[in-house]
């Protein structure tokens, strides 16, 4: 099998990609204050490095966490030893009966190990559902069409003391999916080791979502920010609650 967020790039992830789950963390919590949830467990799917993971453990609430990189699980465990881990996919995974289920930071999109499509989502909206407890609720994010503008590619670097990532992004418009080339460099000794990955997203509109989760049972509720934290442009967040 494909090995995702493969060590360097789980590794250069976690040092200078985890501001979006820092970020998200403040409303997140607020969302399940707001929600009466409390306690109790919450399945974060897509956990990757821990960080909202860790979060929560801090807050009180016990944690599942899910990921399909061996890598980002190993940072995982190292930040909130307390928590569960499971190397999984998200979409195969079982689901524990729980008093919510995140999936934070694009999760959903990914083509790791499916088509993500309509079929998929529906499935996992329907386990979500039946694990959730009464007035159980489910937060997540998607990226949006519209990452690239243009017919042209975007490329762009991100540098920290030790590594260096470069990112070419191509989306075909027409079938809504989105390429991130990833060229990774990171500092061993006095050399750099390169890393290569292709990630794929198939993009999602609101509506593409909304009809799926209600049709599984949800009240659901779009919003553009986690409390104080807008959401990167072309994104949108689902607050979707077991009502039956």
């Amino acid at each position: 099998m494909k090995h995702w967020y493969a060590d360097d790039l789980a590794y250069v992830h976690d040092a200078g990609f985890a501001g979006h789950a820092i970020k998200s963390a403040p409303g997140l919590l607020g969302i399940l204050a707001q929600s009466g949830i409390h306690s109790g467990l919450v399945v974060d799917l897509g956990c990757g490095s821990g960080v909202w993971a860790a979060e929560l453990i801090r807050a009180g609430y016990r944690v599942l966490g899910i990921d399909i990189s061996e890598p980002m699980i190993r940072i995982a465990r190292k930040r909130a030893p307390t928590a569960e881990f499971r190397i999984s996919s998200l979409f195969n995974a079982g689901i524990p009966r729980c008093s919510a289920v995140t999936a934070i930071g694009e999760c959903l999109n990914y083509m790791f190990d499916s088509n993500a499509g309509s079929v998929v989502l529906e499935r996992l909206f329907k386990k979500i559902h039946r694990a959730l407890e009464p007035g159980g609720i489910f937060v997540f994010d998607i990226a949006e069409p519209g990452q690239v503008q243009s017919e042209d590619k975007s490329k762009g670097f991100t540098e920290g003391k030790d590594w260096i990532v470069l990112v070419e992004k191509d989306e075909d418009h027409k079938r809504s999916v989105l390429t991130r080339r990833i060229v990774n460099l990171r500092k061993v000794g006095q050399n750099y080791r390169r890393l290569d990955e292709v990630h794929r997203q198939r993009l999602f509109n609101v509506r593409d979502i909304t009809g799926p989760l209600r049709q599984a049972g949800f009240s659901v509720r779009t919003v553009r920010r986690f409390g104080s934290y807008s959401l990167p442009n072309r994104h949108a967040a689902f607050i979707a609650r077991k009502v039956k």
